[in-house]
């Protein structure tokens, strides 16, 4: 039965499905890719207001009622991960420690079978508090965006004075056991590019994995600039100026980092180079919006309305189906490159990272 003769709402960004999609219970797409990796925004709400993501003043939040219940985000990463092939979950946001009856939602993710690899994407603000729960909720490692070690930048960079907070937060997800603590920096041309290797200075001292992010065009207030942005080659080029880097020789797979060893090792550090060198080609991700949305890419300009399903009456099969057919029309890549490409209308906020 499909989604119109229940008398559901129409689906958004979608066309009609295609007859011939494979009989493959997985999320793969007419390219031969397999998404087995789960991106879930918990709230597009966040208490930083970087300046490359969002005003000053923030943004016009999401009202409750759009916001998937803690029953119906569940049901759909159950659907997920039973029924879809997904074997890993990011919770991200937004801030996803805003979310209330995080803890909760970690451990229903990790009673399921099989059990998913479950990480964390946060800001760190007020992680301190909160690590060893997290960790015995059932978290297996997080990610934390931290783009200078100075005081002053911090604050001119997030407008609000909160360093101290993230380094503690660091610390104490190291000592909740949360291996490997990730550090994810994004160097702003002039403003925090002067410390690239004094960052991974900190996070080899520390034993933190400091990955760097190319600066991509996801901002609310459509700024972003290719040519303002540093590249992957400007940072290795600035590493190399104190750090000896080799490539790790570990296979990447779908993982977004190119990984190098700083000195021979043990110490990594990576590169996510999505704009200069994209990876779309093995590109792992299906994504699900804090309303509800399925998207097939970080950078997909439509959506596909699962929500509407699980409150219109939908059964599982109905909602894993759909789910299918979202990510087999999933484009070849990104087209950051393309003369027309258009950035997502939904910021990084509210997509989730």
């Amino acid at each position: 039965m499909t989604a119109t003769e229940l008398g559901l709402p129409a689906i958004k960004g979608t066309t009609v499905r295609d007859p011939g999609r494979p009989d493959d219970k997985r999320l793969i797409d007419t390219f031969g890719r397999v998404a087995t990796d789960l991106r879930i925004s918990l709230t597009d709400r966040c208490n930083l207001r970087c300046t490359y993501c969002m005003p000053a003043e923030g943004l016009d939040w999401m009202p409750k009622d759009e916001q998937l219940s803690d029953a119906e985000l569940m049901r759909l990463v159950t659907i997920a991960v039973r029924d879809l092939g997904v074997h890993e979950l990011r919770f991200t946001g937004g801030e996803p420690l805003l979310r209330k009856g995080l803890e909760d939602v970690i451990a229903a993710s990790a009673a399921l079978e099989p059990r998913p690899d479950i990480s964390l994407t946060t800001n760190g603000i007020g992680l301190a508090r909160r690590a060893e729960a997290l960790a015995a909720a059932g978290v297996n490692r997080l990610n934390v965006s931290m783009d200078t070690l100075r005081q002053d930048r911090f604050a001119t960079i997030t407008r609000r004075d909160r360093l101290s907070d993230v380094l503690d937060g660091l610390a104490a997800a190291r000592a909740a056991g949360l291996a490997p603590v990730k550090i994810n920096t994004v160097l702003l041309r002039g403003m925090n590019d002067d410390e690239a290797c004094d960052l991974l200075g900190f996070a080899v001292e520390h034993g933190y994995e400091l990955r760097f992010i190319e600066q991509m065009p996801l901002d609310a207030q459509h700024g972003w600039e290719r040519t303002e942005m540093i590249t992957a080659g400007e940072i290795m080029e600035r590493l190399s100026e104190r750090f000896t880097l080799t490539p790790d020789g570990e296979e990447r797979g779908g993982a977004p980092a190119e990984r190098y060893l700083v000195d021979g090792g043990p110490a990594r550090v990576g590169v996510i180079a999505s704009v200069t060198r994209p990876f779309c080609g093995a590109c792992d991700r299906t994504r699900l919006t804090a309303d509800g949305q399925v998207r097939s890419c970080l950078f997909a300009r439509t959506e596909t309305d699962l929500r509407a399903l699980l409150r219109g009456g939908a059964d599982d099969r109905e909602i894993a189906e759909t789910w299918r057919h979202a990510m087999w029309g999933k484009l070849a890549g990104h087209g950051i490159d393309d003369p027309g490409f258009l950035q997502p209308d939904r910021p990084m906020s509210a997509i989730g990272g």
